[in-house]
């Protein structure tokens, strides 16, 4: 990629930041929606998880793909094909004419999503090759998330009261035709400079072990252990094969030489774990206000907004702290949040009290705030930039299993605890295992967070980045490394 000026690389970001919104705005927009889904398509509780496991679970098994895809035939064209596929699966979810159509919609939303994060933030990486302007913009990257957070839920609570919930993937639309535009404009194609050959048997694998796990724990609860056993059996299968087949390869889906750094492995975990709270948390929560509560979808919306705002307000401030320090303080701060907002909830029913509600919203959106910039700048970071595709599609691999399993599991739980009960009259108590489980998401970025962010395992890191280097450089003259 040619180096660009600094008010072209900020125009590049701003158009990577356009993919990211729509893709955002989908899944909290969706979430508000949920109940009145629910309402005219008679969809029961898994219904609504496969509505968002639907998309999260195609998502998760096609992004490296997408990554790879991307480096080898070129970045600008993937992102540009996947603006165009979203699109269309945002128009024709807004057409489903009942639940099924509507999921497998879905699906095709989440191939064209494939082609848009892991891309984009590869375009990014590759534009912006300074450390600290490189952190900065991944802090503007996650405060993307953030906008989206906090204006999904008012979005999307007025287009549910106003016009219906097929209105809010009307909103995808505009804003894919004018990032499309401007990306035929402005961006500048890259690849890398050495073509990476596709992996159709680790392709397989991939969605052979997240599709079968997410069947297993989405329908356990209804379909009973004889029907999902085979299914775990599956994916227990399917992992050990990866685990098996890859490193065998000399250019595989999945590099596992990349976990040898303490740091990047730690990242993927953490993602893993920080989404998973997300996934579960908003769940809840909007099923809560809506089914509990009573409220409309624009109140349960301006509820959320605690939850939003700091989101919004701390990932830039999560940034510019990675610029300066490094990613430590940014995991330790978010880890310890949403422990702590997850704890009021599992421990003192704070759903049931308005102030401690609100804190525990402000709480996760803190926690939230600060954790998605150090994932992405520590999957990217020290890695070739041959491969900044693949690694920033391996984090946000991460990023969609956890909300996968996320949805999955604390929908389960919830399904398993309310069993033919009142939805109203059980809610609390069947949600409060799930919200001890989003508690040990929490911990578990606080914990990784420390371990993966010092001194020891920065050399891993270090020494992982000279290996897949100096592999690269034998590989590009023909000898195995």
């Amino acid at each position: 990629m040619p180096e660009l000026t600094a008010r072209r690389r900020m125009l590049v970001l701003a158009i990577c930041c356009m993919s990211l919104l729509i893709v955002s705005l989908d899944v909290t927009v969706l979430n508000v929606a949920l109940p009145a889904m629910q309402k005219e398509l008679h969809a029961s509780t898994s219904g609504l998880q496969w509505t968002i496991d639907a998309y999260t679970l195609v998502l998760a098994s096609l992004l490296m793909l997408a990554g790879s895809t991307a480096d080898r035939i070129g970045r600008r064209r993937v992102f540009m094909a996947g603006l165009v596929v979203f699109g269309v699966g945002s128009l024709l979810c807004s057409l489903a004419p009942n639940l099924d159509a509507l999921i497998a919609f879905r699906m095709i939303q989440a191939v064209g999503g494939s082609m848009l994060n892991p891309v984009a933030m590869s375009i990014i990486t590759n534009t912006f090759t300074d450390p600290r302007e490189r952190a900065r913009a991944i802090g503007v990257w996650g405060a993307v998330v953030g906008i989206s957070m906090a204006a999904g839920p008012l979005v999307g609570g007025v287009l549910v009261d106003s016009v219906g919930w097929r209105s809010i993937f009307w909103i995808n639309l505009p804003v894919a035709l004018v990032a499309l535009l401007l990306t035929l404009r402005f961006v500048p194609e890259s690849r890398a400079p050495r073509a990476r050959r596709p992996d159709p048997v680790g392709q397989v694998l991939v969605i052979a072990l997240f599709g079968s796990l997410t069947y297993a724990i989405i329908e356990a609860p209804t379909r009973g252990l004889p029907t999902v056993l085979p299914f775990a059996i599956v994916a227990a299968a399917a992992l050990a094969a990866l685990l098996r087949y890859e490193p065998r390869r000399d250019e595989p889906l999945i590099d596992l030489r990349f976990f040898h750094s303490v740091p990047f492995s730690g990242a993927t975990v953490i993602a893993v774990s920080a989404f998973a709270a997300l996934g579960g948390f908003l769940f809840l929560s909007t099923l809560y206000l809506q089914n509990v509560r009573g409220l409309d979808a624009l109140h349960a919306g301006l509820w959320m907004i605690p939850l939003a705002l700091p989101t919004f307000l701390f990932a830039p401030v999560s940034g510019r702290l990675i610029g300066s320090r490094g990613p430590r303080p940014s995991l330790l701060i978010a880890g310890t949040a949403m422990t702590a907002s997850a704890l009021l909830f599992a421990a003192f029913d704070a759903e049931t009290h308005d102030t401690l509600l609100v804190v525990g919203y402000v709480l996760f959106g803190v926690g939230f705030g600060f954790v998605n910039a150090p994932i992405t700048n520590t999957a990217v970071s020290g890695m070739p930039r041959a491969q900044a595709g693949v690694a920033a599609a391996v984090a946000s691999t991460s990023r969609q299993l956890g909300q996968t399993l996320g949805v999955a599991v604390i929908g389960a739980v919830l399904a398993s605890g309310v069993g033919t009960s009142s939805f109203k009259d059980t809610f609390v108590t069947a949600a409060a295992p799930g919200w001890w489980i989003l508690v040990g998401c929490g911990a578990a970025v606080l914990v990784l967070g420390a371990l993966s962010s010092g001194r020891w395992a920065r050399g891993t890191a270090e020494r992982t980045a000279a290996r897949l280097e100096s592999a690269e450089v034998g590989e590009a003259a023909g000898v195995k490394v």
